[in-house]
């Protein structure tokens, strides 16, 4: 299964929806969730793709798709509003249950988190939604047309700047949100809910966090954002807000037994974009885990390098054939506790008497309990002969295929 592929599908006004699903890497998904954008945004915003990706990590496909007249999306966007965004929203959930699964989660962000809301109920595949910097009243969108909310009214339509960009919007707009009750439909919900809203947010005031918390029905969390701005425009900010998410939502939705989609000889999948430096998405059986290099070569930090992966794959290695081996034996081994460094030093070959580079892992090893001192002498030995430890000492082929 190819991890993001691009999907089309049509609105309720046949017009054609351009959208992105993205699969967990290494495995069949567990579960489908739609993500909404905000208001006027896309699918492609960072903190879109960045709280996808932390959901694939816990292995959760995601849509997240353009709404009409945006992106890459057919339609004119002067002829939408909230109603059509909850439609597309539907529509896409429609999508997702004839050609792959109906969704179980909803995300939205901003106006998309109220979009959400109203879609949960509708879409009856939804066990939990969550909503990031959501307004508690569609109408709160209408300050960010400043004095052009006056021009819609007297002209019925205006070209205002939202986010640096001119937008034709028509009056049908303001009065398609002013339809909606979000208050009172809340306490009809009754759908688990999680509220993300960042204290700082200077265009969704944390005020309308506390009306959406009081007014839902319980079960309904609420977490802090704490120094983000409403976009998520720093990634750890989103990355947080995704994997906040990823963890709430596994506790409604559906439990999947675990499968070994990965066969014995692919333990391990890696998966890097083009956008974010050296970040490296990885999945260790059933595993998430993310790699990437040191700001000294370009990278974020923000995981372990591979060689420091590696590291730690012949430190845990030779720990645990030690504890297993102290088991068998019954031997009171009470900690192992291990320093690996890696390094490349000149070494003479004694061939060619030409000096070359060669791999150098120095392990550094703590025996705790009350043994003799031939028990840990044979320790000492058998943290020789792990089988990471063996392997790096071997003669290794790689063979790769390409696709």
């Amino acid at each position: 299964m190819r991890s993001s592929i691009q999907v089309e599908f049509f609105n309720s006004q046949n017009e054609k929806l351009h959208g992105q699903l993205d699969f967990p890497i290494g495995h069949k998904p567990d579960s489908f969730a739609l993500f909404a954008h905000c208001f006027t945004c896309g699918k492609n915003l960072l903190s879109s793709k960045t709280v996808a990706r932390a959901l694939n990590a816990q292995n959760i496909a995601v849509l997240r798709f353009d709404f009409t007249g945006l992106g890459k999306s057919e339609g004119d966007f002067a002829d939408t509003g909230f109603s059509s965004n909850i439609e597309d929203l539907i529509a896409a959930a429609n999508f997702l249950q004839k050609e792959y699964e109906a969704p179980s989660l909803l995300i939205g962000h901003s106006l998309g988190g109220a979009a959400v809301l109203y879609a949960g109920k509708a879409i009856t595949s939804v066990k939990a939604i969550a909503t990031i910097g959501a307004p508690s009243d569609p109408v709160h969108v209408t300050h960010l047309l400043g004095s052009e909310s006056e021009t819609l009214l007297e002209k019925g339509e205006a070209t205002v700047n939202i986010g640096g960009r001119p937008f034709k919007m028509k009056k049908s707009f303001l009065d398609d949100i002013k339809r909606y009750d979000l208050p009172t439909y809340l306490k009809e919900l009754k759908k688990p809910l999680l509220i993300l809203h960042s204290p700082q947010d200077t265009i969704v005031n944390i005020s309308n966090a506390a009306e959406l918390y009081s007014n839902a029905f319980h079960p309904k969390s609420f977490i802090s954002l704490d120094g983000a701005d409403h976009l998520l425009s720093s990634r750890p900010d989103a990355e947080y807000a995704g994997s906040t998410i990823a963890a709430w939502a596994k506790r409604y939705l559906p439990e999947v037994a675990l499968t070994e989609e990965l066969s014995t000889e692919l333990q391990a999948a890696a998966r890097i974009g083009n956008e974010e430096g050296f970040l490296t998405e990885l999945k260790a059986g059933n595993h998430a885990l993310i790699a990437d290099e040191p700001a000294s070569v370009g990278g974020s930090d923000f995981g372990p390098s591979p060689y420091e992966f590696l590291s730690a794959s012949l430190a845990a290695c030779t720990a645990m054939t030690m504890k297993m081996y102290a088991n068998r034996k019954k031997w009171p081994l009470d900690n192992v506790e291990m320093h690996v460094a890696h390094d490349r030093k000149h070494h003479e070959d004694s061939v060619s008497g030409e000096e070359k580079r060669i791999d150098v892992f120095t392990k550094s090893i703590q025996i705790e309990g009350d043994l003799t001192e031939e028990q840990v002498k044979r320790l000492q030995h058998i943290a020789g002969r792990c089988p990471v430890h063996l392997t790096l000492l071997n003669t290794i082929e790689i063979e790769s295929t390409y696709s």
